[in-house]
């Protein structure tokens, strides 16, 4: 069982790959606890500390939010952009694919392509963690940050920043820009010289990073049998997620013979994997990314006074996780994304006409267009379980709140189906990059 393990760290380059990993890691959470200069960190602390009872509607689509950054967000620490806008940038290039020509001509154009497609998504990250970073800082400045938790002794969320000038201000947000571009370079050394996407093993660190004090909160708060029935739920829900992502359906492609030169090629049999969840975490953390915003627009723009029409409608309905409408669209959201960035990221014309150009055909189906017909209908009779079953994984915490609400029982999730399923995708997609390497050099794989 653990002779795998015991032959990656036999293995010199990946043993180096894997510490090289892990001490990223090291310096992005040690980043994520560093506060911003100017930032009066007891204030945060008292803010930010649990209290027993109804949570608002705002701590909770915080604690949402906060999640990606691993707490480094509400904190104002030198990383609390954390690796979002890349993130956000990466997915918005990837679709101007289809709206761009010049876009489309870069990503035929192979790693020189890739080279300028990558250069535009850091200028695009750059804009965006200027705007994000501008916009909590002001949140903090007028007190809007943690207004939820004004009630808790020792919070004034107005005092959260000592210096509220423009130099000190400008200051905040000039260093959490630079920390999010930091954070961008480590998210790209992992995927270049370590195991695994850097930007995914990133985002699970600061979810893992906060699963030991939450899990501390829930055994001192509900006892040890909400505690025991929290951790039962969540390794069901992994069970779950697992046998969804193994999941695919292989399509048997056959190769015919050809001869090139003296040498017969093809002839061989094989299938072409379409997984039931082809879009990964993609559409869940886009969705999130989106309905933040309508909160952070309407905290910008809110003034003293009476309130307008449409800030209401957001605060009472798409600032509450726990609200229906906010459910409903999150999860519509999910769907919608998870079919688009699939139409975006797999064109069953291309593959068609790969296949086609090999010599490559689908029993009983006749090569080009028909293949593209037949692969198309393939992936969208996968697509919509696969769309329905990240929605309900990420909106089953936001259910169990609700429920909870009503019946004055559970009020925080904190082990939420959003972070189960991107911990769980990532540790395959990592298993699976070690499996790979090890397959290389002749070792058993984990996944035998």
């Amino acid at each position: 069982m653990f002779s795998p393990l015991v032959a990656v760290f036999r293995t010199p380059e990946l043993r180096k790959k894997i510490f090289f990993v892990i001490f990223l890691l090291v310096l992005y959470r040690f980043g994520a606890t560093l506060p911003s200069p100017g930032v009066n960190f007891q204030v945060i602390q008292n803010c930010l500390k649990p209290t027993d009872g109804q949570s608002s509607a705002q701590e909770q689509l915080y604690s949402l939010i906060n999640m990606f950054s691993g707490g480094a967000l509400l904190q104002l620490s030198v990383f609390a952009i954390g690796i979002m806008p890349y993130i956000t940038a990466s997915i918005i290039v990837q679709l101007l694919t289809v709206v761009i020509p010049r876009f489309e001509e870069l990503r035929k154009e192979g790693q020189a392509g890739q080279a300028k497609m990558t250069q535009y998504t850091r200028y695009l990250t750059v804009a965006l963690a200027l705007l994000q970073a501008t916009g909590i800082v002001a949140l903090a400045a007028n007190g809007g940050l943690l207004q939820g938790a004004a009630a808790k002794e020792g919070c004034t969320p107005s005092d959260m920043i000592d210096d509220k000038s423009i130099m000190g201000l400008v200051t905040i947000v000039i260093v959490m820009v630079a920390g999010a571009m930091v954070v961008m370079w480590f998210g790209e050394l992992i995927t270049e010289r370590g195991i695994g996407n850097g930007m995914s093993l990133l985002i699970t660190a600061g979810i893992v990073a906060r699963i030991p004090a939450e899990g501390r909160m829930i055994l001192k708060e509900r006892g040890a049998v909400a505690f025991t029935l929290v951790i039962i739920a969540g390794l069901v829900i992994v069970a779950g997620v697992v046998f969804i992502e193994m999941g695919q359906r292989r399509i048997p492609v056959q190769y015919a013979k050809r001869m090139v030169g003296r040498k017969m090629y093809g002839g061989s049999s094989t299938y072409l994997p379409l997984k039931v969840n082809q879009a990964g975490v993609i559409p869940v953390i886009f969705a999130s990314s989106l309905l933040y915003l309508p909160m952070l627009i309407a905290n910008l723009t809110s003034q003293d006074g009476q309130p307008k029409g449409w800030q209401v409608f957001i605060t009472q309905h798409l600032v509450n996780p726990t609200d229906w409408v906010y459910i409903t669209t999150y999860f519509l959201m999910i769907i919608f994304f998870t079919y688009f960035y699939v139409a975006v990221t797999f064109n069953p014309q291309e593959r068609a006409d790969d296949m086609k150009k090999y010599g490559g055909f689908i029993p009983g189906i006749r090569p080009g267009q028909p293949t593209a017909d037949y692969l198309g209908y393939v992936l969208s009779r996968i697509t919509l379980p696969g769309s329905i079953y990240l929605g309900l994984i990420a909106i089953l915490p936001n259910v169990f709140l609700q429920v909870g609400s009503s019946s004055g029982g559970i009020q925080n999730l904190p082990f939420g189906g959003t972070a189960l399923l991107i911990m769980v995708v990532v540790a395959l997609d990592t298993v699976k990059q070690v499996n790979s390497q090890l397959m290389q050099r002749k070792y058993e794989g984990f996944l035998n």
